[in-house]
Protein backbone atom coordinates (compact mmCIF):
# COMPACT_ATOMS: atom_id res chain seq x y z
CA UNK A 1 0.00 0.00 0.00
CA UNK A 2 2.65 2.78 1.06
CA UNK A 3 4.57 1.64 -2.61
CA UNK A 4 1.09 2.83 -4.35
CA UNK A 5 1.30 6.08 -2.25
CA UNK A 6 4.86 6.88 -3.22
CA UNK A 7 4.15 5.70 -6.82
CA UNK A 8 1.26 7.77 -7.00
CA UNK A 9 2.85 10.86 -5.11
CA UNK A 10 5.67 10.41 -7.79
CA UNK A 11 3.81 10.71 -10.59
CA UNK A 12 2.25 13.96 -9.83
CA UNK A 13 4.95 15.18 -8.80
CA UNK A 14 6.06 14.14 -12.09
CA UNK A 15 3.08 15.71 -14.14
CA UNK A 16 3.74 19.03 -12.44
CA UNK A 17 7.25 19.50 -13.30
CA UNK A 18 6.16 18.38 -16.54
CA UNK A 19 3.32 21.01 -17.10
CA UNK A 20 5.07 23.83 -16.56
CA UNK A 21 5.65 26.02 -20.00
CA UNK A 22 9.01 25.88 -21.96
CA UNK A 23 9.37 28.41 -24.94
CA UNK A 24 10.58 26.74 -28.01
CA UNK A 25 11.56 29.24 -30.57
CA UNK A 26 12.99 29.00 -33.88
CA UNK A 27 15.84 31.54 -34.61
CA UNK A 28 17.44 32.44 -38.22
CA UNK A 29 20.84 33.50 -37.00
CA UNK A 30 22.68 33.04 -33.62
CA UNK A 31 23.05 36.61 -33.36
CA UNK A 32 19.28 37.18 -33.75
CA UNK A 33 18.70 34.53 -30.67
CA UNK A 34 21.38 36.60 -28.57
CA UNK A 35 18.99 39.62 -29.21
CA UNK A 36 16.30 37.85 -28.17
CA UNK A 37 17.92 36.54 -24.89
CA UNK A 38 18.86 40.31 -24.08
CA UNK A 39 15.76 42.27 -24.87
CA UNK A 40 13.59 39.70 -22.26
CA UNK A 41 16.46 39.94 -20.11
CA UNK A 42 15.84 43.90 -20.14
CA UNK A 43 12.10 44.37 -19.73
CA UNK A 44 10.36 44.12 -16.40
CA UNK A 45 7.27 41.68 -16.11
CA UNK A 46 3.86 43.78 -15.73
CA UNK A 47 2.38 41.08 -13.16
CA UNK A 48 5.66 39.73 -11.07
CA UNK A 49 7.29 42.24 -8.84
CA UNK A 50 10.98 42.68 -10.09
CA UNK A 51 11.32 39.86 -12.11
CA UNK A 52 12.26 39.66 -16.03
CA UNK A 53 9.77 38.37 -18.74
CA UNK A 54 12.32 35.65 -19.29
CA UNK A 55 12.24 34.77 -15.93
CA UNK A 56 8.21 34.68 -15.27
CA UNK A 57 5.59 32.22 -15.81
CA UNK A 58 3.28 34.39 -15.89
CA UNK A 59 0.63 34.94 -18.85
CA UNK A 60 1.60 38.27 -19.76
CA UNK A 61 5.19 37.05 -19.16
CA UNK A 62 4.76 34.53 -22.02
CA UNK A 63 2.92 36.62 -24.52
CA UNK A 64 5.60 39.30 -23.88
CA UNK A 65 7.89 36.66 -25.18
CA UNK A 66 6.96 35.47 -27.89
CA UNK A 67 5.42 39.17 -29.19
CA UNK A 68 9.43 39.84 -29.19
CA UNK A 69 10.31 37.01 -31.06
CA UNK A 70 7.88 37.71 -33.35
CA UNK A 71 9.10 41.82 -33.71
CA UNK A 72 12.79 40.24 -33.69
CA UNK A 73 12.10 37.45 -35.67
CA UNK A 74 9.39 38.10 -38.38
CA UNK A 75 9.35 41.45 -38.95
CA UNK A 76 12.70 42.48 -38.48
CA UNK A 77 12.45 45.15 -35.84
CA UNK A 78 15.83 46.65 -33.95
CA UNK A 79 16.43 46.29 -30.13
CA UNK A 80 15.27 50.01 -30.35
CA UNK A 81 12.70 49.62 -32.21
CA UNK A 82 11.11 46.50 -29.72
CA UNK A 83 11.74 48.63 -26.27
CA UNK A 84 9.37 51.33 -27.77
CA UNK A 85 6.88 49.21 -28.87
CA UNK A 86 6.91 47.46 -25.61
CA UNK A 87 6.75 50.69 -23.50
CA UNK A 88 4.11 52.15 -25.79
CA UNK A 89 1.94 49.82 -25.24
CA UNK A 90 2.71 49.01 -21.32
CA UNK A 91 4.72 52.25 -19.94
CA UNK A 92 7.39 53.27 -18.59
CA UNK A 93 6.49 49.95 -16.00
CA UNK A 94 8.41 47.36 -17.97
CA UNK A 95 11.59 49.47 -18.40
CA UNK A 96 14.20 48.14 -16.07
CA UNK A 97 16.10 51.48 -16.46
CA UNK A 98 12.72 54.02 -17.03
CA UNK A 99 14.31 57.32 -19.12
CA UNK A 100 13.98 60.60 -16.90
CA UNK A 101 11.12 62.40 -18.34
CA UNK A 102 8.15 64.70 -16.35
CA UNK A 103 6.11 60.68 -15.55
CA UNK A 104 9.40 59.44 -14.28
CA UNK A 105 11.49 62.28 -12.75
CA UNK A 106 10.09 61.43 -8.98
CA UNK A 107 11.31 58.01 -9.57
CA UNK A 108 14.88 59.31 -9.92
CA UNK A 109 14.69 61.74 -7.45
CA UNK A 110 13.37 59.36 -4.45
CA UNK A 111 16.38 57.55 -4.23
CA UNK A 112 19.30 60.49 -4.27
CA UNK A 113 17.21 62.62 -1.80
CA UNK A 114 17.22 60.07 0.61
CA UNK A 115 20.68 59.27 0.29
CA UNK A 116 20.98 63.42 1.00
CA UNK A 117 18.94 62.54 4.18
CA UNK A 118 20.98 59.87 4.92
CA UNK A 119 24.22 62.15 4.55
CA UNK A 120 22.74 64.39 6.96
CA UNK A 121 21.86 62.44 9.89
CA UNK A 122 24.88 60.28 9.36
CA UNK A 123 26.93 63.75 10.07
CA UNK A 124 24.47 64.75 12.64
CA UNK A 125 24.88 61.82 14.41
CA UNK A 126 28.83 61.67 14.40
CA UNK A 127 28.71 65.26 15.40
CA UNK A 128 26.78 64.70 18.11
CA UNK A 129 28.79 61.74 19.53
CA UNK A 130 32.14 63.60 19.43
CA UNK A 131 30.49 66.80 20.96
CA UNK A 132 29.27 64.03 23.96
CA UNK A 133 33.21 62.76 23.90
CA UNK A 134 34.41 66.00 24.80
CA UNK A 135 35.10 65.93 28.49
CA UNK A 136 35.95 68.58 30.97
CA UNK A 137 39.14 67.98 33.32
CA UNK A 138 40.01 70.10 36.05
CA UNK A 139 44.11 70.86 36.74
CA UNK A 140 44.98 67.74 38.28
CA UNK A 141 43.40 64.99 35.69
CA UNK A 142 45.31 66.94 33.07
CA UNK A 143 48.76 66.91 34.96
CA UNK A 144 48.08 63.39 35.60
CA UNK A 145 47.01 62.74 31.43
CA UNK A 146 49.94 64.44 31.28
CA UNK A 147 52.05 61.93 33.00
CA UNK A 148 50.74 58.81 31.41
CA UNK A 149 51.27 60.13 28.13
CA UNK A 150 54.73 60.73 28.92
CA UNK A 151 55.34 57.65 30.07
Amino acid sequence: MLRVICLMLFLAALHASAASPVDVYSFDSPEQQQRYKGLIAEFRCPKCLNTNIAGSDAPIAQDLRRTVHRLVVQEGYSDQEVRDFLQARYGDFVLYNPPLNSRTLLIWLVPLGLAIVGVLVLFGLLRRARQQQVVDLDDSQRQRVRALLDE
